[in-house]
Parts: C-alpha cells; structure tokens; sequence
C-alpha cells in the first residue's frame, strides 16, 4: 500500500495564477495580513483520522521546497512578465508549515470519521502559495486513505479522447486541472495524452497549455493562467467595494501592462462587474477578453456582446475564457455558440479531465472533492464571494449582506 503521506515535488506544482498573483501582491499590498479557510460543500462525504494526520504531516514537508536554479532559469525564459523583483523573492521564498492550522472534529462514535478544518494565517504574500498544493494535497491523500476503490487504468487513453473530440470541434483548450486532481501522477497522465491528441490532429483545433507550472516546464507547455477571484474579494475588504471591480483591474494593470489582461468578472456578480467596465471604455479596450465561471454560460457571451456593443468596441476581437464545471460536451456547445455571435472561445478544463475515476466495484462514478480555501480576510476584514449563482456566497454572513445591499442583489 502506497504511503498516506504526499511529499511535495517541486515549488512549481501549483497554478500559474498563485504566482502572477503573489507578483501583484508583493508590488501593491506586501504588508497585508491574510487568512485562507478551507471548506468542503458536501458534508456527508468524512475524512478519517489517518487521512488528516497524513496532511499534517506532509504539510512538514513543504518547508524544504524552494526554486532551484534550471527552474528559475526557466521561469524567467518563460514567463517574460515576471520582473527579476519578483523571480528573486520566488527563489528566497520558503513555505512556513506552521502558517497551517489543520483540525480534526470526529462525528463518528469510534472517533474515526468526521470533517476537517483548515487555515492558513500570515502576510498574505506568503500565504497566497498554500491554498493549490493544499487542495491537490489533501485530495492525494483522501484517494490514498479513504476512497480506495479506483485505478488509473485508462486515464492517458482518456484525456486523449477527449482531446480528440475538444480539437476536432476547433476548440481552443488548456489543462485546469491541479487544484482536485486525483493525483499527481493522474495530472501528469491527463497531460500526455492531451500532447499526444494534439500532435495527432494538428491544425483542428489548439491544446493552449496547463494551468500547472511544473507540468508545463516539463512537458515544454505554456502555462496558462492571469487572476482569480482572491484579488477582487481582497481589493473590495481593502478599498471598498462600490467600485472593487475597477480598482481591481486598474491595480492588475500597472502590473501588468502588456500580458495577462482577461477580467474575471463574477466576484461580486458579472452585472456588477459591468457597472464598473461600461465606464472605462479605454480600459475595456485595452483588456483582451473575459473569463465565465459560475452561473449560466450560455447566457455569457450574449450578454458580453451587448456590454461591448455599448462600449463602441468590436467584441469579435475580445476572448472568452470559459471555466467552470467543464466537459468535453459543454465545452463544444459553448464554442459553437461563440462562433455563431462572433466571440473568440477558449475553455480551461479542470476536474472533468483529471479527476474523473469509476468505481471499480460498481462501475458507479467516484466523485471528487468538492471542495475549495478561499481567501477568509485581509487585514482582519472579512473577505466575501458572491458569484453568479447567489445562492453559493463565500465570507462572512454579515459581509455577505452587506455587500449584497450595496448591490441591490
């Protein structure tokens, strides 16, 4: 049986937008003070003692990581955006263990079964690399320890046909997978057979890359990723949220001037978002395109169409990312929809591609973790997520309320 613990590979296991991020904050906020707060939405789903204790310790682990220097070396090469500031904080930087508080709260009468806490507290431009490798982590080891009743039999095969489908419908696609994937080994598996389909039908379509760094440096992929919802939810707690959306943009934006502008739009709503985007028009124009991730997808590009419309710019020159809740089905309906009103598409598949498992006793699917750690404060202010789908808020109750009545949502 293999080890419940999961040592951490390489500092570059993680999702390209901790990074481009962790820039951001060190430029803007390298004083602020964070809180991250793991929660998983499906409460009958237990994870056993052993199961936590093998989190605990591989968190140990993570203290002896840093970049090494053929990946600094890389990094650099790569990713032209990174100023030399930042590649020399990357390759001072070490993860501190005890940043993570894990607990354990048993339901069972054997003490066994039961939920799990966690929280990562300190400067925020430390903090902000646990939540991937934490995620990635736990989801090892709950796939070592718990759910055990899965193989990884026909996972390359797999990813290659869906692959195969995504590039003969012209999709344009990346890899999305790190933070609930099975395993480490099941990205890496995902991965190649996505190379394999694209090397096999060229001209179709395009595999664009991996949201995953280290699978990207050794795979010779670009890693994919700009801005997640963590910045808006911090600029709203720390400039205030009536016009958080265009602060967040403006800020992004000094950092990154010519590389990495496509608005997440959904923090507080996309409507909210396009109060603010409608009176920039020059900023509106300067930014490449839009990512959808929550609510109704078909709804997106019309509706983004129309706020182009009234901003005077021609939107068949702007991109939609697409990124929530993806499959190969979805993925080719929202492709054609875009063709048909003129949008450029591209998707970042994520779940449906590295975790998706059978069980091998009942054939019935074996579900991933359904979970998230979100950004919980800034400063001792509590962070909030609306999203597209308002019944799913993120923070604190009564700045959820707040926020939500200063919105009129």
């Amino acid at each position: 049986m293999a080890s419940p613990v999961v040592p951490p590979v390489s500092i570059l296991d993680t999702d390209l937008y901790k990074f481009t991020m962790q820039q951001a904050v060190l430029h803007h906020f390298p004083d602020v003070q964070a809180s991250y707060r793991f929660t998983h939405r499906d409460k009958d789903v237990l994870f056993t003692r052993e199961a936590v204790e093998a989190l605990k310790e591989s968190i140990t682990h993570f203290a002896r990581l840093r970049l090494t220097d053929d990946e600094r070396s890389w990094l650099q090469a790569t990713c032209s955006y990174f100023t030399q500031e930042y590649i020399d904080y990357l390759a001072a930087y070490r993860f501190k263990p005890e940043q993570v508080h894990v607990t354990f709260v048993p339901t069972s009468d054997d003490g066994r079964l039961g939920h799990l806490n966690v929280e990562a507290v300190g400067p925020w431009v430390e903090t902000i690399l646990w939540e991937v490798p934490l995620m990635s982590c736990l989801s090892e080891i709950y796939f070592r320890v718990v759910d055990t009743d899965w193989s990884y039999d026909g996972q390359e095969e797999s990813a290659y046909a869906k692959a195969e489908s995504l590039l003969n419908a012209g999709c344009t696609f990346s890899e999305f997978g790190t933070r609930r994937r099975r395993s480490l080994h099941t990205q890496d598996l995902v991965v190649r057979g996505l190379i394999r389909a694209s090397n096999g039908f060229p001209g179709k379509g395009k595999l664009l890359g991996t949201s995953n760094v280290y699978l990207a440096r050794k795979y010779n992929l670009t890693p994919i990723g700009t801005i997640a919802h963590e910045w808006y939810m911090a600029v709203g707690a720390l400039k205030g949220y009536e016009h958080a959306n265009a602060i967040a943009l403006t800020l992004w934006e000094t950092m990154y001037p010519n590389a990495l502008l496509l608005a997440l739009t959904d923090t507080f709503s996309t409507e909210v978002f396009f109060k603010d985007f409608v009176l920039n028009p020059e900023q509106a124009r300067r930014w490449k395109g839009l990512r959808q991730d929550s609510g109704d997808p078909f709804i997106y590009a019309p509706r983004a169409r129309e706020i182009y419309q009234q901003l005077g710019i021609d939107h068949r020159e702007k991109t939609i990312i697409f990124s929530d809740a993806l499959n190969v089905d979805k993925a080719i309906r929202l492709k054609q929809q875009c063709d048909e009103i003129g949008f450029i598409s591209s998707f970042g598949i994520g779940t449906s591609l590295t975790n998706d498992f059978k069980s091998q006793s009942t054939g019935a699917r074996s579900k991933a973790l359904n979970m998230v750690i979100k950004l919980a404060s800034v400063n001792s202010q509590p962070c909030v997520k609306i999203s597209d789908e308002l019944t799913k808020n993120t923070g604190d109750p009564a700045a959820v309320q707040h926020v939500k009545e200063l919105f009129h949502l």
